[in-house]
């Protein structure tokens, strides 16, 4: 097989700009202590190129599409089970990967969100991602408290990770080419094993936040607790926006207990 046919029913655009390529490679840093790179949706293999000349690590690769998987088995036969064919938000990691492992692609927008909440989900053993997704999601995940981008993929990965946006890439890079710009970016997972608080209720906490995001957090939260069991602590009269990781952290203890 000579070449793939993008499909837009599973968002393919693919990349053939070796630099922009390369670089996201690049980006990559083993002296974390990863042994093992997964990288999702490979197409035709513009990033599995660069990454299969590392030696740092064992580069698998995943994807969905029976006509890049039929493509790739021809190019990398040497891959054998490391050439994954299924869908990466239904993978088993504990299959395949130990306890530190990356993450990389090129990944398909339609699905980005989905695909960064299972990143989270492997948080203890993913200790890096790098790629590229819709500008504006990536802009999203390394906004700060304040701003009109800052969400709940926001401060979901910034909880576990510092995000790093490293590059913009135009459209002109892919065929077909897409009709938004793309971002390039980065997390590395930070020293916080678990969050000082109820990890689940501080999910709801932050949803319920941001659900409502126009409201202070005193009308937003009355889901969550209620607004009789609310203290005075000034933030609840801020909306969820204006919080930061710590902040909702504190909110999330304060809960608990007044329950």
């Amino acid at each position: 097989m000579s070449t793939v046919r993008a499909k837009k029913h599973l968002g393919q655009h693919f990349l053939n700009d070796k630099n922009a390529a390369q670089r996201i490679v690049e980006a990559l840093t083993p002296s974390l202590g990863f042994s093992q790179v997964l990288e999702v949706g490979p197409g035709m293999g513009v990033l599995s190129d660069f990454l299969l000349q590392k030696e740092e690590y064992e580069t698998f690769l995943i994807d969905i599409d029976d006509e890049s998987i039929e493509f790739l088995t021809d190019k990398y036969s040497e891959l054998g089970d490391r050439l994954i064919h299924g869908d990466f938000l239904a993978l088993d990691f504990s299959k395949y990967f130990g306890d530190k492992m990356a993450i990389i692609g090129n990944f398909p927008y339609n699905i980005s969100s989905q695909i960064l909440f299972k990143i989270l989900d492997e948080r203890h053993r993913v200790v890096q991602m790098a790629g590229m997704f819709q500008k504006e999601v990536a802009e999203r995940c390394v906004a700060k408290p304040g701003s009109k981008e800052y969400g709940i993929l926001s401060v979901f990965l910034q909880a576990y990770y510092d995000v790093e946006y490293l590059f913009t890439v135009k459209a002109g890079a892919f065929n077909p080419p897409p009709k938004v710009l793309s971002g390039v970016m980065r997390m590395t997972r930070n020293q916080v094993k678990k969050l000082e608080c109820d990890e689940q209720l501080f999910w709801k906490v932050v949803k319920a936040g941001f659900n409502q995001r126009r409201k202070t957090l005193r009308n937003a939260l009355s889901a969550v607790v209620q607004k009789d069991k609310m203290s005075d602590n000034p933030l609840y009269e801020l909306r969820a926006e204006r919080l930061t990781v710590a902040d909702f952290v504190q909110l999330t203890n304060e809960i608990a207990n007044s329950r």
